[in-house]
């Protein structure tokens, strides 16, 4: 039994205003057809499948279709979580249609922790593996706020209750395990654990409030044989298990991402709790699957001869990439855009973003013609406006928790449920 692990989709990104659809809907159809040549019985997507909560008719058409052509594939079962970029309530409104297709989706977390444990059967209806498929947890979730808490008392509760969570849904597991017999235990989860890296520009948020928002290791079961997990971008396991995993994502969400190498995660449970077999009665063979690029994307800084010898470079490999220009050179380019413009006019190579850091370093402090607001999270701007106010460095601390905790709750509201 092999299942596919993948993640963090995000369909309908954006990438400095331009759309990506054609590398969605290609990363798509590459997907279905690994699914189809290794076999696969069961796909599971640990979150953030689109990039907003209220995805465009487009990413909803390639995302439908997709599990369209899936679900009368050679695979068995599609297991999906929502993540903190998902909205539960939209995810889940056609999930009793879906599970015709034998799609599971899980949008939110229950007070029923049976709610999240998904039993896949084979064709002739014995069960096959249980899913512990957990989404991403929402501060409200797992947390009653009170009054005169310390961030610390906040940040505590959160741990636990995330802890606490998982525990019981890996508690439910555990008991169908026992009786049905040796067959295995996937853990499914959306969350940061701590330790985990990250990449320049991603758009990976912080979860949760606080410093000690990132879970450690502990709070994943020992009962559980793999652990599928979602949020992190980069391909990684977790305090060197190779059993837990985030499986990344599939494609660049930005230019620091660009000469990263994307996977998808496959781990086959052929030899499964064979009693027979000495040592771990549980193997897992575990292979990463090497994602094509569809778009390349390049990040060129320097000087001018030295931005210009690159597009030269590229010219020659006949590239169609997507360009993120940085100009760092000593001399003032007053017509920095029109010469990388004219160098790059007639090939297949677009430019996406021009940044002058040398104006951008003599001038601190102030939003130029040149910056863009993709070059600025929440944060940046609301930095820019203690600046401007000149609030005082005693009383932002508290201005910047209240900040963050706005941020996070405006960042969990579904705004699709009724």
């Amino acid at each position: 039994m092999k299942i596919l692990h993948t993640s963090d989709w995000h369909i309908g990104r954006l990438l400095y205003g331009r759309n990506r659809y054609d590398d969605f809907s290609t990363f798509l159809n590459w997907l279905a057809e690994l699914i189809n040549k290794e076999g696969i019985y069961a796909l599971l997507v640990a979150g953030d499948i689109f990039d907003t909560r209220t995805p465009s008719n487009r990413a909803q058409e390639l995302y439908y279709r997709f599990l369209c052509k899936v679900s009368v594939s050679c695979c068995r079962h599609i297991v999906i979580i929502a993540g903190n970029h998902d909205s539960p309530s939209f995810l889940s409104a056609p999930k009793e249609l879906l599970l015709a297709l034998n799609v599971h989706v899980v949008g939110a977390s229950s007070e029923k922790p049976e709610d999240e444990v998904i039993l896949l059967k084979g064709i002739s209806d014995a069960p096959e593996a249980i899913v512990c498929a957990v989404p991403y947890l929402r501060d409200r979730d797992v947390r009653i706020a009170k009054a005169g808490e310390s961030i610390e008392d906040k940040n505590s509760k959160l741990i636990k209750g995330v802890q606490r969570h998982y525990a019981d849904v890996c508690r439910v597991a555990q008991e169908k395990k026992e009786k049905y017999g040796q067959i295995p235990i996937i853990g499914m989860g959306h969350l940061f654990t701590a330790g985990g890296k990250t990449i320049e520009g991603d758009g990976v948020r912080e979860l949760y409030v606080g410093s000690l928002a990132r879970v450690g290791k502990d709070i994943f079961p020992d009962i559980i044989d793999y652990w599928a997990l979602g949020h992190l971008h980069v391909s990684q396991r977790v305090g060197k298990s190779d059993h837990i995993r985030y499986s990344g994502s599939p494609i660049p969400m930005g230019f620091g991402e660009a000469k990263q190498e994307k996977s998808v995660v496959i781990v086959d449970f052929k030899i499964f709790g064979n009693p027979n077999l000495p040592g771990n009665p549980h193997p897992l063979k575990i292979t990463l699957h090497t994602v094509p690029c569809f778009q390349a994307l390049e990040r060129i800084s320097g000087g001018m001869d030295e931005i210009i010898q690159s597009i030269d470079e590229l010219k020659s490999k006949d590239s169609k990439a997507w360009l993120e220009i940085e100009y760092t050179g000593s001399k003032v380019a007053g017509n920095l855009r029109g010469l990388i413009q004219e160098a790059v006019a007639q090939t297949g190579m677009e430019i996406l973003r021009i940044k002058n850091k040398r104006i951008i370093e003599r001038v601190i402090n102030q939003i130029f013609e040149e910056e863009m607001l993709d070059d600025l999270d929440v944060m940046d701007v609301f930095n820019r406006l203690l600046d401007t106010y000149e609030v005082k460095d005693d009383e932002r601390p508290a201005l910047i928790l209240a900040h963050k905790e706005i941020i996070t709750y405006l960042n969990e509201e579904d705004t699709n449920a009724v």
